[in-house]
């Protein structure tokens, strides 16, 4: 009979637990992997049942994100995530810290010291790291003030992990930047200039990738960065079009770009890794007949001719909208070039790379 809800003791169980511990011996497993977040007491019990570590799905993408992160601002957010997340264990679940009784006259019962020395150096360096984030977080808004003095067109790569941003990014702007076939393979913001077939040039930053269910300590954390990408002129979706869930994957990274606020901001729905369907470079166009969407390779350079055309259009309608005013960038049409199925569009133009 299947579970209307977890099972609040074990998420998964009794009788399945027992089944599933037998084949933990039998496969001679080390640790156990859960894709879904466990409460302390479920990860608690089933770590006493089985006798193994047992890492959740939060737990396991912060242990990346903490293998990943390479600059000391990355490095920052990402112990200041684990933190948060811990804190919750110590605070709900632990036994194994109830090592020491309270004092004479001293309520809490048993391990009431020691949690709460644990709970409070924890408080301490969260605090800590807070401070360092505020204060790196007031230097990226006095650059970003001094760039709005010099103003440059700004693009912003998200996307799904893994789905080629990095790779797009290097293709792109000859950066050479790290870029691998791997979970989170950036977590740091690279920014490089993109000169365009019209002459001009945008800054384009690569960005941290996005997955479903994101624990919203990341998303709290990483706020600073984030800020980037809600700042940004332009963002570029870059979608994975070989992958049989991208339309899930879709609405997974437009829910974390509502919440950071970065909802209005254009964008261009890159369909990348067409090397892998057999699809060829393509276009569609939106209501106002700039290109909204690309089908592209990063890995083999196909359809970046067109991907660079689509940039230089949105740059020529962010120069017409700061030379006469927003009143009249609006008469003009909006430059949002969010996805909107219920809007009428033309058909994908094919233009032969």
């Amino acid at each position: 009979m299947r579970r209307s809800r977890p099972d609040a003791a074990l998420f998964i169980g009794s009788g399945k637990a027992e089944e599933i511990g037998a084949r933990l011996v039998q496969a001679g497993a080390a640790l156990v992997l859960f894709d879904h977040e466990l409460s302390p007491i479920q990860q608690r019990n089933l770590t006493r049942l089985w006798e193994l570590p047992v890492m959740d799905r939060t737990e396991l993408i912060l242990d990346i994100f903490a293998r990943r992160a390479r600059s000391h601002e990355g490095k920052l957010q990402v112990e200041l995530a684990r933190l948060e997340h811990l804190s919750a264990r110590l605070v709900r679940g632990w036994t194994h810290l109830e090592r020491q009784r309270g004092g004479i006259g001293v309520r809490g019962g048993p391990g009431e010291t020691q949690l709460e020395l644990d709970r409070r150096m924890l408080s301490i360096r969260v605090k800590r790291l807070r401070a360092q984030l505020e204060q790196l977080r007031k230097q990226r808004r006095t650059r970003r003030r001094a760039r709005d003095r010099r103003p440059a067109f700004t693009v912003s790569i998200v996307g799904y992990t893994n789905a080629g941003k990095s790779t797009l990014f290097n293709a792109l702007t000859g950066a050479g930047t790290y870029a691998a076939d791997q979970l989170f393979a950036t977590l740091d913001t690279l920014t490089r200039r993109l000169r365009l077939p019209s002459g001009a040039e945008a800054v384009v930053s690569d960005t941290v990738g996005f997955v479903r269910d994101l624990p919203h300590q990341l998303v709290e954390a990483f706020t600073a960065t984030l800020e980037e990408t809600a700042q940004a002129d332009l963002l570029l979706h870059v979608v994975d079009a070989s992958a049989p869930d991208r339309d899930e994957q879709i609405a997974q990274v437009d829910r974390v770009l509502d919440e950071i606020g970065a909802t209005d901001v254009p964008r261009i729905l890159v369909h990348n890794k067409i090397d892998r369907t057999g699809r060829v470079p393509d276009v569609a166009l939106d209501r106002y007949g700039r290109i909204d969407r690309v089908w592209t390779s990063a890995a083999t350079g196909e359809g970046l001719d067109l991907l660079r055309e689509a940039i230089d259009q949105q740059v020529a309608v962010w120069r017409e909208a700061r030379r006469h005013g927003a009143a009249d960038a609006t008469e003009a049409g909006p430059a949002d070039v969010v996805l909107d199925e219920a809007a009428p569009r033309e058909n994908p133009v094919h233009r032969a790379a």
